[in-house]
């Protein structure tokens, strides 16, 4: 026989350690030694968001995927906590906006680094040697297969157990999606380089191990890849217990690190094997050849036996009747944890910083050494025979040390509009928090929680945010003006419809237009009906009648004075006299000329208005059909203030349930913000708006827990942990934030500038606003505002937008991102 070890070279570089071969099919690698491997990303449950029964149901769930897996198979769990990097820059529409996402960018900056973790599970098959091949073709009779068949065929096979792994695992994770062939080779390349950056599929993919390796790598007891010293962690001993989420401390740590835990499988024959071995070897181990002899000799038993070796014999038999039962499988499971920094002192005291936490939970942790090089490469995913360190463990085991748990950094990017996320939030931590309100295409989201807990502000917050998408739009229904600073501030439009100042609304202006006409039409048949008249077919006929003869008249004399001029049923004068100008809400609906501006930033007072009962049904029916004309694709923000106002009338319910159903199509996410729970769950759309609303935000309510409110929080889809998390939040502060997607407790973590704006509810602002509206007429709102808020360096600021003229930018001050923190 050939011997191929005389003719082939000694391992030299990184390359030649490394398993990966070639790319052969979408997202498979095939390694060296004719191994197949394939990569999912995954994120598990949050252990603070989770309650214990849901967090054993996902163990149970995952144990019983991995427990399938037999001999010939391997898996990797890898946890990669890397820094979160900068906060992103967008194009604001309007310097305000810009401004205060500036600030919040300086104190990101000022925190210190961020960091998140990613999750990836790799699964490899070696497929049995052809001495198993030879044997089953001589006991089975199979038609011939061509030459290069059976290596497709075990491709195959590997595919299809991959997909039915990914099948199982997506009922416990909360996300799980396979790598594709460029992000296979990026995660690989980012295991064994301190270079972080994406790695495409060549197009022959082929030779991978010398693509990926692009850096040096120094053996010895502190090895090097490049200029980065790396830190090794081995796992040898294991507490007498576990629990799900063991080493979830890691999650939260502020520095990047590579958890990685091998899990090579073994069939329940081959594990009784080992277990039986085992069992033996400590069997034989409790009494001493001396007290064999003597027993032997003397025909007395001993009176003393090995204590520790009786105890592990007696672990091994349970061992062995645990893998009896089915429920677990066992394997040889290897954890390690790599720290790396181009500084040696700050690997070393990171490697001590992780060594503590492990150690903490129960764990023997070693800080390699000789072992370091074969401990390193047995940490890479596909590399199966390095690190010797490989102690017997079953899958339940397994799973509660595996990163499974997981602290959700929400989504980098708003994939429904190709933008960023909305907000970048503070949490508790290194971990940030990116708040999208879109789940998938559906961006209709709920704000609930107790009066005074930062409702206002929050909306208000959301509004300045939304300005980064291209030809963003926002129409806010606000209650109290709590949103007028920061709509003015925007440089939108702020109408209060119920004062004296109010706009003139010409309802009728347009019915010369078939569609508007027919607007028209069950608009005033809805005026009718609220003033108790029934509308029978012979007066709707007299109604379309004068509204025909109408719209032939002159613009300016299309109002609801002339049509009652030309009807000819005094029912119908009677009903629609109160909305005239000889009526007590003409001033606001029967206008010659309509002066209502709608602006890409658009606020309506709400508060008077509603105390004024027909004639807030009227204005907002109407007011709602003029919004309809301006949702047409662009991203827009439709936020309902106090939505239990709409909620209590059934024209505006009927309405807001065909807006849920119809306006996701138009690029439109509504929001609904309410002080009682109780006002959703007790709608009549109730069901549309919990089903449509996928995601919500709930303020503090350190009243949550009660009985009442519990089962209101309850019918939400909140759990008892994520009822308490509510409870002990804090007020003005806290938001927890719910989707399909995760769950997070988060902080706005407003600076000056942001509170300025979006704080600015009280009655002396709303005072010192209506003063500055008097002196500016609109003109320099900002800039004054700022000024008043004693925030003269920030109005300095604010002609450095990058939207201004470049002589405009000129002119001020360089811009000192440290004295937006400074304050």
């Amino acid at each position: 026989m050939l011997n191929l070890r005389e003719y082939a070279a000694a391992p030299r570089l990184l390359a030649d350690y490394l398993p990966w071969a070639a790319l052969v099919a979408p997202g498979v690698v095939l390694n060296k030694d004719g191994a197949f491997q394939t990569t999912f990303r995954y994120r598990g449950p949050d252990l603070e968001s989770s309650t214990e029964s849901e967090l054993v149901a996902v163990m149970a769930r995952v144990n019983n995927t991995i427990r399938r897996f037999g001999s010939g198979w391997a898996l990797f769990f890898e946890a990669v906590r890397e820094e979160a990097g900068e906060y992103p820059s967008s194009d604001f529409a309007d310097p305000v906006s810009w401004l205060i996402d500036e600030e919040r960018a300086v104190a990101a900056e000022e925190a210190g680094s961020r960091f998140e973790s990613a999750y990836y599970l790799t699964l490899l098959w070696l497929p049995p040697p052809d001495a198993n091949a030879r044997a089953e073709k001589a006991l089975i009779e199979r038609p011939e297969r061509p030459d290069g068949a059976g290596w497709r065929e075990r491709l195959l096979v590997f595919q299809q157990q991959a997909e039915r792994t990914f099948d199982l695992l997506s009922t416990a994770v909360a996300d799980i999606a396979p790598l594709s062939d460029g992000e296979t080779l990026t995660y690989l390349h980012a295991c064994i380089s301190s270079r972080r950056h994406k790695v495409s599929a060549p197009e022959i993919p082929v030779f991978l191990d010398a693509i990926l390796a692009d850096e040096p790598f120094t053996g010895g007891l502190e090895p090097m890849i490049g200029d980065t010293h790396l830190r090794v962690l081995t796992i040898l001993g294991f507490p007498g217990s576990t629990v799900p989420g063991l080493l979830d401390e890691l999650n939260r740590q502020g520095f990047a690190y590579r958890w990685a835990t091998r899990f090579i499988a073994m069939d329940k024959a081959e594990a009784e094997k080992v277990l039986g071995r085992k069992r033996r070897h400590w069997f034989s181990k409790r009494k001493s050849v001396a007290s064999v002899l003597r027993e032997t000799m003397f025909n007395e038993p001993s009176a003393l036996l090995d204590s520790d070796a009786d105890n592990k014999a007696l672990d091994a038999d349970a061992a062995l009747q645990e893998l009896g039962s089915d429920l677990v499988a066992y394997g040889y499971v290897t954890t390690t944890i790599t720290v790396a920094d181009t500084d040696p002192l700050v690997a070393d005291e990171r490697a001590r910083h992780a060594e503590r936490i492990i150690n903490g939970k129960g764990f023997t942790v070693i800080r390699e050494s000789l072992n370091a090089v074969d401990a390193w490469l047995g940490s890479l995913p596909g590399h199966v025979y390095a690190n010797i360190r490989q102690p017997i463990l079953n899958t339940l085991n397994l799973v509660h040390m595996v990163p499974l748990s997981a602290v959700w950094a929400g989504e980098r990017n708003n994939r429904h509009l190709g933008a960023q996320a909305l907000i970048e939030a503070r949490t508790d931590g290194t971990t940030p928090f990116r708040l999208n309100l879109h789940a998938g295409d559906v961006g209709h989201s709920l704000i609930l929680g107790p009066t005074g807990a930062g409702k206002s502000v929050l909306l208000a917050m959301l509004a300045l945010q939304w300005q980064r998408y291209d030809d963003a739009q926002v129409f806010l229904f606000d209650k109290g003006r709590s949103a007028r600073g920061a709509v003015l501030g925007m440089g939108g439009v702020h109408l209060d419809l119920g004062v004296a100042r109010r706009p003139r609304l010409q309802p009728l202006k347009d019915i010369d237009q078939p569609a508007e006409a027919s607007f028209a039409a069950d608009w005033l048949a809805g005026l009718i009906a609220g003033e108790g008249v029934s509308l029978t077919p012979e007066l709707k006929a007299r109604l379309w009648q004068g509204l025909s003869s109408l719209a032939s008249a002159p613009r300016s004399e299309r109002t609801l004075t002339g049509l009652v001029l030309l009807l000819q049923d005094e029912v119908l004068k009677t009903a629609l006299h109160p909305f005239t100008l000889a009526g007590p809400h003409g001033r606001l609906l029967d206008g010659d000329e309509e002066d209502l501006a709608l602006a890409s930033v658009t606020c309506f007072e709400m508060e008077e208005l509603m105390q004024q009962g027909a004639a807030a049904t009227a204005v907002l029916t109407y007011l709602f059909h003029r919004l309809e004309a301006r949702f047409d694709g662009r991203p827009t923000l439709l936020m309902l203030d106090e939505a239990w106002l709409f909620l209590d009338a059934p024209v505006f319910a009927a309405r807001l349930r065909d807006w849920l159903k119809t306006l996701r199509k138009k690029n439109v996410a509504v929001v609904f913000a309410t002080q009682s729970l109780t006002d959703i769950s007790a709608s009549a759309i109730a069901p549309a708006i919990l089903e449509s609303c996928l995601t919500r935000i709930f303020l503090a309510n350190e009243r949550a827990q009660e009985p009442a409110l519990r089962e209101t929080y309850e019918r939400f889809g909140l759990n008892t942990r994520q009822i308490e998390i509510i409870a002990r939040a804090t007020p003005k502060r806290d938001y927890y934030f719910q989707s399909p997607k995760g769950s997070r407790l988060f902080d706005l973590g407003l600076g000056p500038v942001a509170l300025a704006f979006t704080a600015a509810g009280s009655p002396e602002d709303h005072a010192t606003i209506d003063r500055v509206m008097a002196e500016t007429e609109g003109e320099g709102f900002a800039e004054t505002w700022l000024h008043e808020k004693g925030l003269a360096w920030a109005a300095d600021l604010l002609t450095r937008w990058p939207g201004h003229s470049p002589a405009e930018r000129a002119q001020s001050q360089p811009f000192r991102p440290h004295i937006l923190a400074a304050e």
